[in-house]
């Protein structure tokens, strides 16, 4: 067994598609009309038949609650890995990402966290 999709609440997926491709590199995998949404999942450009990322629509009350609870909590709704942590840093704020916390080495790991500006904290890390 594999983990083929995990998902990820949106307020906007359209601002979202932009911010996740635009800001951050993530190609476009599937983008199907469902009703008044749409299936949006998008890939690593390293990766490209990896694990697909889906824009959930944040819609359902207990979807916008939890969203809500964890980003005012200051916890991060999911991590991307990278490589090179400082590097990433530097294009990303390059590329307008604004930060809550800068690379931050703990323990074995170095992470950073950012705002995806859809209402999320993601946090990026180094191993």
């Amino acid at each position: 067994m594999k983990i083929i999709v995990t998902s990820i609440f949106v307020q906007d997926q359209d601002k979202a598609l932009e911010f996740y491709s635009e800001k951050l590199g993530f190609e476009k995998k599937h983008d199907v009309p469902m009703g008044k949404f749409r299936w949006i999942t998008l890939v690593s450009p390293e990766d490209h038949d990896g694990t697909e990322l889906l824009l959930e629509p944040n819609e359902h009350p207990a979807a916008k609650e939890y969203q809500n609870k964890i980003f005012s909590e200051g916890i991060p709704a999911t991590m991307f890995g990278v490589s090179d942590i400082r590097k990433e840093y530097e294009r990303l704020l390059e590329n307008g990402v604004k930060f809550t916390m800068e690379p931050t080495k703990m323990g074995e790991v170095t992470i950073a966290v950012f705002d995806d500006t859809c209402g999320n904290l993601i946090q990026i890390m180094q191993q």
